[in-house]
């Protein structure tokens, strides 16, 4: 690992996993000087995801590309060499650790792992590739197309149970995620799941890589149109062939 972040979690599960304690200690005194600024890189991130991947590849088995996801990096060719992990890997074999599975069933299960998620990352019509479906302004419900810049406000989720969920995604069972809605206006609406199922709005959608976006039970389909001063945006309206495309897929669909 480099430079910074990622070894407290690395550390963490290699305790839960392989044996030791993690033990409180009521009357110990702990500080923790934060710096006003870290002096190591300009971008900390390009060391934070390189090291949160190393951990992955090493710990997280078939749950590793999870670490993808939340970073919003493609499952294959991101460009992030994360050096070589077969010392670790020969550490976790000799020590016996447990899978990652167990650490899921025993110690976490409240984690989502998000198992039927099908793409992540910009949502982009062909009509026009430069602007993404973001969640527009917060507090708010109605989501925009606005020129594509890739960060949180932007990330869209599609599951096979037929959520979009847009604007970041929370990995625990029980948070609501932010579902696109059919709300039965020319406009879509962005509303949390649980919310979404008591009002009952449409929340399921049928969409397949390069094709239209279609409400599962309206039938009508998310597409984009002209509006004032020629911008575009988006509208729930009758299908007239519209093709979608998410930027990172994990299953072909």
């Amino acid at each position: 690992m480099k430079i910074y972040g990622g070894e407290n979690v690395e550390l963490g599960i290699r305790v839960w996993l392989c044996g030791g304690s993690v033990e409180v200690i009521p009357c110990s005194k702990i500080a923790h000087i934060e710096r006003a600024h870290k002096p190591y890189l300009p971008d900390l991130s390009i060391t934070m995801k390189r090291n949160a991947l190393r951990v992955a590849e090493v710990w997280m088995d078939e749950y590793k590309h999870n670490v993808n996801i939340a970073w919003n990096l493609p499952l294959k060719d991101h460009g992030i060499d994360i050096g070589d992990v077969s010392e670790r890997k020969k550490l976790r074999k000799s020590l016996n650790c447990k899978p990652f599975q167990w650490y899921l069933d025993n110690v976490y299960p409240m984690l989502d792992p998000l198992g039927d998620l099908l793409g992540y990352g910009a949502l982009v019509n062909d009509l026009k590739t430069d602007l993404c479906i973001d969640q527009g302004p917060v507090p708010g419900n109605t989501p925009i197309l606005y020129g594509c810049h890739y960060f949180s406000p932007q990330n869209c989720y599609y599951r096979a149970s037929g959520e979009i969920y847009i604007g970041g995604i929370k990995s625990h069972k029980y948070n609501s995620n932010r579902c696109l809605m059919d709300i039965s206006t020319q406009t879509p609406g962005l509303y949390e799941c649980k919310e979404a199922k008591q009002k009952g709005f449409h929340m399921l959608w049928e969409f397949q890589q390069g094709k239209a976006i279609q409400n599962r039970q309206t039938k009508r389909c998310l597409e984009i149109a002209p509006g004032e001063d020629t911008f575009y945006q988006l509208i729930i309206q009758e299908c007239s062939g519209q093709h979608w495309k998410i930027r990172n897929l994990i299953k072909d669909f």
